[in-house]
């Protein structure tokens, strides 16, 4: 089942797909634009992030990383501030020289999880939906531990539109990821790509900190990744999961 949160006449709606748009719980069907898309999980709980989990994105960015002695997963966490829902608008400050979307699988926890072992792990998932995870690199302070400013900006990461029960995902391990930039395809891959995967990511997690229902797993990103400018819309498509559309603007959209 894929369902929906979206804002509508002054309230919050769950909502699912139909042909002419999506329908409201109270039965309603409405066009896309027609309302406001939120992040398809309430944002209550611990979002990750993983960093460098393509080898392919590794490579292409090998000259500007910071070499690491630990064979260890690129975790790091961002704040409820940084969610915007499908058809958002992401903010390309004006002293930035090199924004990049970044299409990954998004894992939403359903049950909680400690010190689960990777056999075990694929049964503590409510479902899945699409992220796009904005950075922008010359305000890293090296290119292997993303520092605040560039992960948890406000409304630089969206997700949606959907939320699909992991039960109707056979096998999220071998899943095709794209990203078109104004109709353009400039990034594609597959998460059987995995540096970690999606078990050995709740594994390592859950061995030192408690993951609770709701909580989200940014797993990653592929090769591919260009500049955008206000102005380009952004398309990241995986599949069996949805198609999440989001538009780059400048400053002066937000009062700056």
């Amino acid at each position: 089942m894929k369902r929906a949160r979206v804002a509508h006449g002054g309230a919050v709606h769950e909502a699912v797909p139909h042909r002419d748009g999506l329908q409201l719980a109270d039965g309603r069907v409405l066009a896309e634009e027609a309302v406001v898309w939120l992040p398809p999980i309430e944002p209550l709980g611990t979002i990750l992030a993983l960093g460098l989990n393509y080898a392919d994105h590794a490579k292409e960015l090998a000259k500007e990383l910071t070499p690491s002695a630990k064979d260890e997963p690129l975790v790091f966490l961002k704040g409820p501030n940084t969610l915007i829902g499908h058809r958002g608008q992401t903010r390309r400050p004006h002293d930035a020289s090199f924004m990049h979307y970044e299409c990954e699988l998004a894992v939403v926890i359903g049950r909680t999880a400690k010190n689960v072992k990777c056999n075990d792990a694929m049964a503590h998932i409510a479902g899945y939906t699409v992220a796009n995870d904005y950075a922008i690199r010359d305000y890293l302070e090296n290119y292997y531990r993303p520092n605040l400013r560039v992960k948890n900006r406000d409304g630089c990461t969206a997700l949606g539109p959907w939320l699909v029960d992991a039960a109707d995902v056979p096998d999220p391990g071998a899943l095709a990821l794209s990203t078109h930039v104004n109709g353009k395809r400039m990034q594609h891959g597959n998460t059987r790509d995995l540096v970690t995967g999606i078990a050995e990511l709740i594994e390592y997690l859950s061995s030192f900190m408690t993951l609770a229902p709701g909580d989200i797993i940014l797993t990653g990103t592929p090769e591919g990744v260009v500049d955008v400018q206000p102005g380009d819309e952004v398309l990241c498509e995986i599949e069996g999961i949805g198609r999440l559309v989001n538009t780059i603007v400048g400053d002066d959209a937000f009062g700056r």
